[in-house]
Protein backbone atom coordinates (compact mmCIF):
# COMPACT_ATOMS: atom_id res chain seq x y z
CA UNK A 1 0.00 0.00 0.00
CA UNK A 2 2.38 2.30 0.97
CA UNK A 3 4.19 1.44 -2.50
CA UNK A 4 0.64 2.11 -3.76
CA UNK A 5 0.73 5.58 -2.36
CA UNK A 6 4.01 6.28 -3.53
CA UNK A 7 2.71 5.33 -7.60
CA UNK A 8 0.05 7.15 -7.05
CA UNK A 9 1.85 10.28 -5.79
CA UNK A 10 2.41 13.08 -8.65
CA UNK A 11 5.68 13.29 -9.90
CA UNK A 12 6.26 16.84 -9.24
CA UNK A 13 4.85 16.52 -5.83
CA UNK A 14 7.79 14.24 -4.95
CA UNK A 15 10.35 15.81 -6.99
CA UNK A 16 8.89 19.22 -5.23
CA UNK A 17 9.84 17.65 -1.56
CA UNK A 18 13.63 16.48 -2.39
CA UNK A 19 14.10 19.81 -3.98
CA UNK A 20 13.29 21.17 -0.63
CA UNK A 21 15.41 19.40 1.43
CA UNK A 22 18.10 20.06 -0.85
CA UNK A 23 17.45 23.64 -0.35
CA UNK A 24 17.31 23.37 2.90
CA UNK A 25 21.12 21.43 3.33
CA UNK A 26 22.34 24.08 0.69
CA UNK A 27 21.14 27.14 3.00
CA UNK A 28 22.69 25.35 6.09
CA UNK A 29 26.06 25.57 4.22
CA UNK A 30 25.32 29.17 3.09
CA UNK A 31 24.61 30.29 6.27
CA UNK A 32 27.74 28.87 7.09
CA UNK A 33 29.87 29.86 4.21
CA UNK A 34 28.35 33.37 4.68
CA UNK A 35 28.84 33.16 8.32
CA UNK A 36 32.60 32.22 7.58
CA UNK A 37 32.23 35.47 4.80
CA UNK A 38 31.50 37.79 7.39
CA UNK A 39 33.94 36.94 9.82
CA UNK A 40 36.52 37.51 7.16
CA UNK A 41 35.53 40.77 6.74
CA UNK A 42 35.14 41.97 10.52
CA UNK A 43 38.59 40.42 10.33
CA UNK A 44 39.48 42.38 7.25
CA UNK A 45 38.06 45.68 8.71
CA UNK A 46 40.05 45.60 11.68
CA UNK A 47 43.26 44.86 9.33
CA UNK A 48 41.97 48.06 7.30
CA UNK A 49 41.43 49.63 10.51
CA UNK A 50 44.92 49.01 11.58
CA UNK A 51 46.40 50.02 8.54
CA UNK A 52 44.70 53.11 8.85
CA UNK A 53 45.97 53.75 12.60
CA UNK A 54 49.61 53.26 11.56
CA UNK A 55 49.31 55.42 8.46
CA UNK A 56 47.89 58.02 10.68
CA UNK A 57 50.75 57.62 13.21
CA UNK A 58 53.32 57.71 10.03
CA UNK A 59 51.93 61.19 8.95
CA UNK A 60 52.05 62.59 12.35
CA UNK A 61 55.52 61.59 12.89
CA UNK A 62 56.18 63.01 9.30
CA UNK A 63 53.94 66.23 9.78
CA UNK A 64 56.15 66.60 13.17
CA UNK A 65 59.40 66.10 12.02
CA UNK A 66 58.44 68.34 8.75
CA UNK A 67 57.13 71.24 11.12
CA UNK A 68 60.45 71.10 13.34
CA UNK A 69 62.79 70.80 10.48
CA UNK A 70 60.73 74.25 8.86
CA UNK A 71 61.30 75.98 12.14
CA UNK A 72 64.99 74.29 12.58
CA UNK A 73 65.72 76.10 8.82
CA UNK A 74 63.86 79.06 9.62
CA UNK A 75 66.03 79.56 12.54
CA UNK A 76 69.10 79.30 11.42
CA UNK A 77 68.37 81.72 8.30
CA UNK A 78 67.64 84.67 10.84
CA UNK A 79 70.25 83.30 12.68
CA UNK A 80 72.58 83.73 9.39
CA UNK A 81 71.30 86.67 8.43
CA UNK A 82 72.05 88.38 12.13
CA UNK A 83 75.87 87.13 11.55
CA UNK A 84 75.85 88.65 8.54
CA UNK A 85 74.88 91.98 9.67
CA UNK A 86 77.44 91.62 12.35
CA UNK A 87 80.06 90.60 10.24
CA UNK A 88 79.37 93.59 7.89
CA UNK A 89 79.07 96.40 10.87
CA UNK A 90 82.16 94.70 12.52
CA UNK A 91 84.08 94.64 9.42
CA UNK A 92 83.55 98.71 8.58
CA UNK A 93 84.33 99.36 12.18
CA UNK A 94 87.15 97.63 11.97
CA UNK A 95 88.55 99.30 8.62
CA UNK A 96 86.94 103.19 10.53
CA UNK A 97 89.38 102.29 12.96
CA UNK A 98 92.15 102.15 10.89
CA UNK A 99 90.91 105.14 8.73
CA UNK A 100 90.83 107.41 11.78
CA UNK A 101 94.64 106.67 12.62
CA UNK A 102 95.34 108.40 9.08
CA UNK A 103 92.68 111.22 10.20
CA UNK A 104 95.27 111.33 13.07
CA UNK A 105 97.92 111.52 11.06
CA UNK A 106 96.67 114.30 8.65
CA UNK A 107 95.93 116.28 12.02
CA UNK A 108 99.54 116.51 12.59
CA UNK A 109 100.27 117.51 9.30
CA UNK A 110 98.54 120.09 8.89
CA UNK A 111 99.30 121.48 12.55
CA UNK A 112 102.74 121.19 11.48
CA UNK A 113 102.38 123.15 8.21
CA UNK A 114 100.79 126.06 9.67
CA UNK A 115 103.76 126.14 12.31
CA UNK A 116 106.61 125.71 10.34
CA UNK A 117 108.28 127.00 7.14
CA UNK A 118 110.48 123.62 6.36
CA UNK A 119 109.06 123.02 2.85
CA UNK A 120 111.44 119.81 3.10
CA UNK A 121 110.22 118.26 6.08
CA UNK A 122 106.49 119.15 5.08
CA UNK A 123 107.29 117.02 2.10
CA UNK A 124 108.85 114.60 3.78
CA UNK A 125 105.69 113.93 6.14
CA UNK A 126 103.16 114.26 3.14
CA UNK A 127 105.15 111.43 1.66
CA UNK A 128 105.12 109.28 5.10
CA UNK A 129 101.08 109.48 5.42
CA UNK A 130 101.01 108.71 1.70
CA UNK A 131 102.78 105.52 1.87
CA UNK A 132 100.81 104.90 5.18
CA UNK A 133 97.26 105.40 3.14
CA UNK A 134 98.52 103.14 0.53
CA UNK A 135 99.67 100.55 3.04
CA UNK A 136 96.18 100.85 4.19
CA UNK A 137 93.98 99.97 1.27
CA UNK A 138 96.57 97.16 0.19
CA UNK A 139 95.97 95.91 3.57
CA UNK A 140 92.41 95.94 3.09
CA UNK A 141 92.53 94.11 -0.38
CA UNK A 142 92.07 97.52 -2.71
CA UNK A 143 95.17 97.69 -5.19
CA UNK A 144 95.57 100.50 -8.13
CA UNK A 145 94.38 99.73 -11.55
CA UNK A 146 97.95 99.88 -13.55
CA UNK A 147 96.67 102.27 -16.78
CA UNK A 148 99.11 104.15 -18.76
CA UNK A 149 100.87 101.57 -21.71
CA UNK A 150 98.22 99.29 -21.37
CA UNK A 151 95.96 97.75 -24.48
CA UNK A 152 92.56 99.41 -23.78
CA UNK A 153 89.56 97.17 -22.67
CA UNK A 154 86.36 98.79 -22.35
CA UNK A 155 85.70 95.99 -19.30
CA UNK A 156 88.59 97.53 -17.17
CA UNK A 157 88.83 101.02 -18.14
CA UNK A 158 87.03 104.20 -19.00
CA UNK A 159 87.88 106.41 -22.56
CA UNK A 160 87.29 109.67 -21.86
CA UNK A 161 89.03 110.61 -24.84
CA UNK A 162 90.92 109.21 -27.47
CA UNK A 163 93.93 111.53 -29.10
CA UNK A 164 96.15 110.76 -32.56
CA UNK A 165 99.44 109.05 -31.83
CA UNK A 166 102.91 109.51 -34.31
CA UNK A 167 103.99 106.15 -33.44
CA UNK A 168 101.94 103.56 -34.68
CA UNK A 169 102.98 100.94 -32.12
CA UNK A 170 100.66 103.41 -29.57
CA UNK A 171 97.37 103.10 -31.22
CA UNK A 172 95.17 100.92 -28.96
CA UNK A 173 96.73 101.82 -25.78
CA UNK A 174 96.06 104.23 -22.91
CA UNK A 175 98.17 107.34 -23.27
CA UNK A 176 97.74 108.91 -20.27
CA UNK A 177 95.38 108.07 -16.86
CA UNK A 178 92.81 111.25 -15.58
CA UNK A 179 91.47 109.59 -12.66
CA UNK A 180 93.26 106.42 -11.17
CA UNK A 181 90.94 103.15 -11.33
CA UNK A 182 90.94 100.68 -8.32
CA UNK A 183 90.03 97.09 -7.91
CA UNK A 184 88.55 95.41 -4.21
CA UNK A 185 90.02 92.12 -4.35
CA UNK A 186 88.81 90.77 -7.88
CA UNK A 187 86.11 93.56 -8.92
CA UNK A 188 86.52 96.91 -9.95
CA UNK A 189 85.23 99.63 -7.54
CA UNK A 190 86.40 102.54 -9.54
CA UNK A 191 87.21 102.37 -13.17
CA UNK A 192 90.20 104.25 -14.68
CA UNK A 193 89.29 107.62 -16.58
CA UNK A 194 91.91 107.32 -19.49
CA UNK A 195 93.13 108.48 -22.44
CA UNK A 196 93.49 106.06 -25.47
CA UNK A 197 95.68 106.34 -28.75
CA UNK A 198 94.20 106.66 -31.95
Amino acid sequence: MSNNNQSNRDPEEIHEKEFEGREEVMNEGNKDKMAGDVGELNGSDELVGQQEDDLQQKYNELNDSYLRLHAEFDNFRKRTLKEKSDLIKSGGERVLLDVITLVDDFERALESLHKTDDREAMLEGMDLIYAKFIAFMKQHGVNEIEAIGQPFDADSFEAITTIPVQDKSQKGLIIDCIQKGYRLNDKIIRFPKVIVGE
